[in-house]
């Protein structure tokens, strides 16, 4: 078999680009690949984010946390970013425990009031069978 030779008209130099006889195309397969691998670096970045206001509640053991996930989730499949600002804001500043200054002077309270005794409740009578009644007279 021989090599096959250029034709006389044809251009010194093909560019790479140009699709070769045999049918490979080498820019068609770049492309296709390019395309692909930023496409799922693109998802990969969009879920990453998302994923933040969950990452940092889950960091500082927020109280919150489920509440933080719950929101993310609606901004992911919504594609409403004011749920993803309510997560982040949720995640980033955690709600002060009031009750627990209240709770402390409860019970600080409690230590000095005198000690109550507890006594035994009360025992209910035996109720009365109509029977019983009825044989009494």
């Amino acid at each position: 078999m021989a090599t096959p030779e250029i034709h006389p008209l044809a251009a010194e130099h093909i560019p790479s680009y140009v699709v070769a006889a045999d049918g490979s195309d080498f820019l068609f397969n770049f492309m296709l690949v390019f395309t692909v691998s930023v496409i799922l670096l693109i998802g990969v970045a969009y879920f990453t984010l998302h994923s933040v206001p969950e990452k940092m509640a889950h960091e500082s053991n927020h109280p919150q946390f489920q509440l933080v996930g719950i929101l993310a989730l609606l901004a992911l499949f919504t594609h409403n970013g004011i749920f993803w600002i309510a997560a982040i804001l949720v995640a980033g500043f955690q709600i002060p425990d009031l009750a627990a200054p209240l709770r402390s002077i409860a019970d600080a309270i409690r230590s000095l009031a005198p000690a109550r005794q507890v006594s035994a409740p009360p025992v209910p009578e035996p109720a009365h069978d109509s029977e019983a009644l009825v044989e009494e007279r």
